[in-house]
């Protein structure tokens, strides 16, 4: 039983070490596994969208194209697709696309370097409006 304290103590010092975004995103991270959710880990908002990885790149690029940024990089094949794109005060944001099967997409978006988590919640209901 001693054991089992310790360990417990040790792990609840361990999380808190890590900061309360990480708690934040540690605790998300579960409800990442359903399709549809998001988590948003070290300064990257990761979902599963229920949509085709072509049908997600279409829908991407009109967000893109709706908030106005500048496309500064763009490559797509198969299974892979990203955008690198700039804000008017040229804050970068990095938009990657994985197939995650035939009809599933992983999004993962990252505004600036250290991210921020409105503005990539944003960007994900822009580009879901154009699904």
């Amino acid at each position: 039983m001693r054991t089992t304290k310790c360990l417990l103590m040790a792990a609840l010092l361990g999380v808190s070490a890590m900061g309360a975004g990480c708690v934040v995103a540690a605790l998300g991270a579960g409800a990442a596994a359903g399709v549809g959710t998001y988590a948003f880990i070290k300064g990257e908002l990761d979902t599963v969208e229920e949509v085709s990885l072509d049908r997600g790149w279409e829908a991407t690029n009109d967000a893109v194209k709706d908030f106005e940024f500048t496309i500064k990089e763009s490559a797509k094949d198969s299974m892979k697709a990203k955008l690198l794109v700039l804000e008017a005060d040229k804050t970068e944001i990095r938009i990657s696309l994985t197939a995650d099967g035939e009809k599933r997409t992983k999004f993962g978006i990252r505004v600036g370097v250290f991210g921020d988590e409105a503005k990539s919640r944003l960007i994900l209901e822009k580009i879901r409006k154009h699904y």
